[in-house]
């Protein structure tokens, strides 16, 4: 099990660092905080996985990203007093470590690295948060759904054969589009030859140049 201690100080724990936290649990489905919730907490994964998504107006939902064990949510509290601008959902059995915003800032004042360390999380967000807005205004579905496969091989340390990280339905609503249209998608690039579908998440890239011309 993943300790929020570990994650927020990025090496094992010491046994004379003292975190006040609340161990949540939450079924599949159930939902962590809505937006328009008061944030003033801290979340950590410990066990399980979470969804975090926005919904517009007409009810459509787009998935920002998952969060597995040692990841973490909120931490804009930190900083200001905010609301939840989106949804944070279990996709399964999952425990959170929730750490209030008063324990926690007095943690940080005695550790003063550590803030650093959010302010690099803040900063990778942002960016891939940018990147997913800007493919959303130029590039079709299948440049969109090419460039996951592309980062998701990335996360793969280099090798050809990836794992996707969520399924089809969440897949579709990271990339603004329908399961549909993602499963199509992949049948043509296989078709094409560019990649091979070994399994409902496994895919080979078999031809990575190709596939980002498409």
């Amino acid at each position: 099990m993943v300790t929020p201690l570990k994650t927020l100080m990025g090496f094992s724990v010491h046994l004379n660092v003292q975190l006040k936290f609340y161990n949540l649990p939450y079924k599949k489905g159930q939902m962590v905080y809505r937006e328009g919730d008061t944030s003033n907490a801290l979340y950590v994964v410990s066990k399980g996985k979470i969804r975090i998504y926005r919904l517009s107006e007409s009810g459509k939902e787009q998935l920002l990203r998952i969060l597995n064990p040692g990841d973490f949510t909120g931490e804009l509290a930190l900083f200001r007093e905010s609301i939840h601008e989106a949804y944070a959902e279990a996709m399964s059995n999952t425990d959170v470590c929730m750490i209030s915003k008063n324990d926690l800032q007095e943690f940080l004042l005695k550790y003063p690295t550590i803030p650093l360390k959010f302010l690099s999380e803040l900063s990778n967000r942002l960016e891939t948060l940018e990147k997913q807005t800007t493919r959303f205004t130029t590039e079709k579905v299948d440049a969109r759904l090419a460039l996951f496969l592309a980062e998701c091989m990335d996360d793969g340390e280099g090798s050809m054969e990836i794992e996707l990280p969520m399924n089809r339905k969440d897949l579709a609503s990271y990339l603004g589009t329908t399961p549909e249209t993602v499963s199509r998608k992949l049948a043509d690039f296989e078709n094409e030859g560019y990649i091979k579908q070994k399994a409902s998440r496994k895919i080979e890239i078999l031809d990575l140049d190709g596939l980002l011309l498409v």
